[in-house]
């Protein structure tokens, strides 16, 4: 398996943790929906994940596949390894 410089794995916890808070706002506003502190907390995560993608994506390749992650040229779905590879 090729070297991977640190960022990558900075990057990739970085959305690990984005991810989780994002899980659990879900499961909470399912039973509080008018909480609306946990909604703006919930938008502003859905905007930090955006950016981090874009980071992790631009230096490193897609994160996700059908459609979901734009692909470099030449196609670069391929490398690896895949972030759940790490």
């Amino acid at each position: 398996m090729k070297q991977l410089p640190k960022e990558y794995y900075v990057l990739l916890e970085q959305l690990q943790a984005v991810d989780f808070v994002l899980v659990e706002l879900t499961l909470y506003l399912d039973t509080h929906e008018d909480d609306q502190n946990a909604i703006q907390q919930f938008n502003f995560y859905v905007k930090e994940r955006k950016k981090l993608k874009k980071a992790f994506e631009s230096q490193f390749g897609p994160l996700m596949q059908f459609g979901n992650s734009y692909s470099g040229d030449p196609w670069n779905w391929n490398d690896s390894p895949w972030p759940w590879q790490v």
